[in-house]
């Protein structure tokens, strides 16, 4: 299977498996399913409300999810002030 990803998401990727959350590829596809399944899984209302969300689903279900914005920090100390 070949598949094509943005440039921004290839960026999350990678940068993903720098910092040692994910050893392949193919493991964070995995976890990605794995939290869209339990998303997405049929609990009754109650059972849903009772239990806790993960940070995946939080994430998942953020407003801003899928929306490409650039979070990045700026690593610009900032300015030099007198006290």
């Amino acid at each position: 299977m070949s598949i094509e990803l943005k440039p921004e998401t290839e960026r999350l990727v990678q940068e993903e498996m720098r910092n040692g959350n994910f050893h392949s590829v193919d493991e964070l596809i995995v976890e990605g399913v794995q939290a869209w399944r339990e998303k997405h899984q049929t609990d009754p209302p109650a059972e849903r409300q009772s239990r806790k969300q993960t940070l995946s689903e939080f994430l998942m279900e953020s407003p801003l999810a899928g929306s490409e914005l650039n979070l990045e920090r700026d690593k610009d100390p900032g300015r030099t002030i007198q006290l």
